[in-house]
């Protein structure tokens, strides 16, 4: 299936014309920019020159030469039969999706769509962040490039952050990491001792797990606090946890998100039992449908740890991830963060210092898309009978419960039809059981995820042993 950009679309993606600059020249650089932050893909089709002429108000020899100058700078290509179509130079790299326990670190083959990865495309805006990272580089390369605790003016944007959503913070309460699994590591390393108990949602982010899991503790799974609370409460009497790793916004795999009710009461457990909570919050800004109601969990335990990143709203190529702590908690994680790396790349830092203080959090482009995206994929519960799923209002990915222990059997079928799955057993905490379960992510476009879809749905037809089409399940 083709991808186009109408000509009504690409003038709101442009917006209004600056002075100063040829039309033609605005024109070309608008559209190069588009390319550069991934809100035009490779391969878009643009529209002809009639049309965005009638649509900008501009000539045919404005576009006609805007056209040119990127199909010289390779940013377009003239295509029989489809006009111009841009790329980015070189063409995109293969690869880059999140590396989960069971995945190949190798490039994705052409025309397999991984779906074990839950993380989206750039934000809008990230090249351009980076553009002005560059222009404030002089001021650093003067000294040697180590800030173990984090650039100065991330670590006040970042606390600042926290300000903003009603939980008091100084700059000097963030470390910022490579990433939120290098900060969940060092706080892991700073709290506990080898064979401490910690309890663990299941099901769970896997790589938190295994990171939870070669620190040398006990791993001891519980419920979703969503699902049973009081469940959880018998768990951590029962494990005599020193700590709790949490994640009450968006939960990956599920979608859930707790109420104030459940966080102030999960946070008197962690007072009575003397439990460190560690709240992973790396989903917290994905709200699809409408913003998270409840407070921080920081706001009902300032004792509690919290873990950001921002490879789910900014991008996860730039590696950048932060810890707040209480101060008397700070130095111990930075002493154990320094056993792991000195410091973060000092551009990627001023990039998300960037975007925090001109975006915030995910983009209005970015929430549309992964809407869209989330509706592509909620078409499975038509064409898989059976299927279902609680519809969460963000995060990145549909929870589905499957009428039979299908799950590696639908990942073996998915994978012959060139769409990759991770079997529900993956976020079991013990890594067995769940085989009633499948996540789905609708990180990718609509398009894609479409085709994935498809590709899905017959897969389920020959694992379910039904004739395509079917709406039946055959009874075992």
């Amino acid at each position: 299936m083709e991808s186009r950009v109408s000509a009504r679309r690409l003038a709101v993606l442009l917006g209004p014309r600056g002075g100063g600059v040829p039309a033609y020249s605005w024109l070309a650089d608008g559209i190069r920019q588009l390319v550069a932050d991934g809100r035009l893909l490779h391969g878009t089709r643009l529209p002809s020159e009639r049309e965005l002429l009638g649509e900008l108000g501009v000539s045919r020899t404005t576009v006609t030469r805007a056209y040119g100058v990127l199909r010289e700078r390779g940013y377009a290509s003239a295509v029989q039969g489809s006009g111009t179509v841009v790329q980015v130079p070189g063409g995109p790299v293969a690869g880059g999706g999140e590396p989960l326990e069971l995945a190949s670190l190798q490039p994705t083959a052409d025309g397999v769509v991984d779906l074990t990865c839950a993380a989206p495309a750039a934000t809008p805006g990230l090249n351009r962040a980076y553009e002005r990272a560059v222009q404030r580089m002089p001021s650093f390369i003067a000294g040697a490039g180590y800030f173990p605790l984090g650039v100065p003016e991330l670590r006040e944007a970042i606390a600042q952050r926290y300000v903003d959503r009603g939980v008091p913070t100084d700059p000097d309460q963030i470390i910022v990491t490579t990433g939120a699994l290098a900060g969940l590591a060092a706080v892991f390393r700073a709290v506990l001792h080898r064979a401490d108990p910690a309890i663990v949602e299941s099901p769970a982010y896997p790589n938190s797990v295994r990171a939870l899991d070669h620190s040398g503790a006990r791993v001891v799974g519980a419920p979703l606090v969503t699902d049973d609370l009081d469940g959880v409460a018998g768990v951590i009497r029962r494990a005599g946890a020193r700590m709790m790793l949490a994640m009450p916004d968006f939960h990956n795999p599920t979608g859930a998100v707790w109420s104030d009710e459940q966080r102030a009461r999960v946070a008197a457990m962690w007072r009575a039992g003397g439990v460190t909570g560690v709240v992973d919050e790396t989903m917290a800004d994905t709200w699809l449908d409408r913003p998270i109601e409840a407070r921080p969990m920081a706001a009902y335990a300032p004792g509690c740890i919290t873990v950001g990143s921002a490879a789910k709203t900014f991008w996860a190529g730039l590696r950048i991830g932060w810890v707040r702590a209480p101060h008397a908690l700070v130095g111990a994680i930075a002493r154990a963060r320094l056993s792991m790396d000195l410091g973060a790349p000092v551009l990627e830092q001023l990039a998300v210092g960037q975007l925090l203080r001109t975006q915030g959090g995910l983009s209005d482009e970015s929430r549309r898309g992964l809407t869209d995206s989330r509706h592509a994929l909620l078409g499975l519960a038509d064409r898989c009978p059976g299927w279902r799923v609680e519809v969460p209002t963000g995060g990145l990915s549909l929870w589905w419960h499957l009428p039979g222990d299908s799950s590696t059997a639908l990942v073996a079928a998915a994978e012959r039809r060139g769409v990759l799955l991770a079997p529900g057993s993956l976020f079991a905490v013990d890594g067995r059981g769940l085989e009633r379960w499948i996540r789905t992510p609708y990180a990718l476009d609509e398009m894609t995820l479409r085709r994935a879809a498809d590709a899905i749905a017959d897969a389920w037809a020959d694992v379910a042993h039904l004739p395509r089409g079917s709406e039946t399940l055959r009874q075992a």
